[in-house]
């Protein structure tokens, strides 16, 4: 290899189309492979290997466990055109001269490829390598990768389907039953492609003695196989909170939306290789584990269209005008006359009791210990009543 490298002055692969950032199933790919030397060089023959593979390595205790599995296999002999050659199909290359290798392959069709991937145990890759073959010598070679991205439409009928979901779990303290959490929550479709809004609705109830969280992330899930074992790591890509909700309150979240990052499409097709997405919705509970809620996402590359949403923007739109009559009903003055001073209540009973209550912290959450709000008296009517009499003037009447 070394006696080659002295020998050899340019031994490269040039892609005719440099610009292109990945290729899909059925896809051209082409070339040429370019050679000067330093030296006469006798090559006898030139080989071209196009490569794809997925493989899985990691460690799990002493055994290494490994896997690999093959999709793209395609190699061809090139030759020189316009050169002489000898009986045995060898050329010879000379110094100060520029000789170029032609190539071209299709990769094969839609779904036997799987997307171009590099993860934490183990890669997805394609490759087209050149073997050049010299009496004597080892064979010289060299590789220029390419990406491959196989399509995946987020627009099919069962990813423009809602999802959601509810979940609730009973919080004790010591052994003590300290109330209840619960989550309801939905989106309204499964495909999303990177740089897209996924909307949430969901609701927060909170019935134990403290102060709760909600949030949402995006998470990654990538499991690996290699040796009938299973290695699975989480990854969380980008996340959003909501406000902390107190003993006996709840909350809810009408539209709130989170962007899906710049990341991978889903890989569904690997035997040895899989990247799933969920939307985890979860609620933070001091001293006790979080309460989850994952809905299953998958990120394709074919954005979303629209069309899918036209069904419920109608119904959305039915049901807005419906709230809007109903808005109108209750808007309506009442026909008795509004309370006097003395029919105003002053009940300044506590229901919940004046102490901080435990907080968890999770990276930038609020601090540890959180004061329930100050306690008001509830003010009293802006409006005075007056007494009319038959001769037109009106007089004040005391406060009770």
């Amino acid at each position: 290899m070394v006696a080659m490298t002295k020998r050899v002055k340019v031994f490269e692969i040039v892609f005719n189309d440099p610009s292109k950032s990945f290729y899909c199933s059925g896809d051209k790919v082409s070339g040429k492979i370019l050679v000067e030397v330093l030296e006469v060089t006798r090559v006898t023959v030139m080989k071209v290997l196009g490569v794809g593979c997925a493989k899985v390595e990691y460690a799990k205790g002493k055994q290494r466990c490994r896997e690999e599995v093959d999709y793209l296999k395609y190699e061809e002999v090139v030759h020189l055109d316009d050169q002489p050659t000898d009986t045995d199909g060898s050329v010879i290359l000379r110094p100060g001269n520029k000789y170029e290798y032609t190539f071209g392959f299709e990769l094969p069709q839609q779904g036997q490829l799987v997307s171009s991937y590099k993860g934490k145990f183990g890669f997805v890759q394609y490759f087209v390598k050149a073997l050049m073959e010299s009496p004597a010598q080892p064979a010289m070679e060299c590789r220029r990768h390419f990406e491959v991205e196989e399509p995946l439409d987020v627009n099919t009928p069962d990813l423009l389907s809602p999802t959601g979901g509810m979940k609730e779990k009973k919080v004790t303290c010591m052994f003590i039953p300290d109330g209840q959490v619960s989550l309801n929550a939905k989106i309204d479709r499964r495909g999303f492609c990177e740089g897209e809004e996924i909307s949430i609705d969901a609701k927060f109830e909170n019935t134990c003695s403290r102060i709760v969280v909600p949030k949402a992330a995006i998470i990654a899930k990538h499991t690996y196989q290699a040796n009938g074992r299973t290695k699975v790591f989480r990854q969380k890509l980008s996340s959003v909170r909501g406000n902390h909700i107190i003993s006996g309150m709840c909350d809810a979240w009408q539209g709130k939306s989170i962007r899906v990052p710049k990341i991978k499409p889903s890989i569904l097709g690997c035997n040895i290789i899989r990247v799933e997405y969920a939307l985890m919705i979860y609620m933070h509970i001091p001293g006790s584990d979080k309460l989850v809620l994952e809905l299953p996402l998958v990120i394709g590359t074919v954005p979303y269209n629209g069309f899918g949403s036209r069904t419920n923007s109608m119904s959305s739109q039915d049901g807005s005008v419906s709230n809007a009559s109903n808005s109108w009903v209750s808007l309506r003055m009442p026909s008795s006359a509004p309370p006097s001073y003395c029919d105003t209540t002053r009940d300044c009973s506590l229901d919940q009791p004046l102490t901080p209550l435990l907080d968890d912290y999770d990276g930038g959450d609020s601090p540890i210990f959180m004061n329930a709000p100050k306690f008001q008296f509830p003010t009293l009517p802006t409006y005075s009543e007056v007494e009319e009499e038959y001769n037109g003037n009106s007089r004040m009447l005391p406060v009770c």
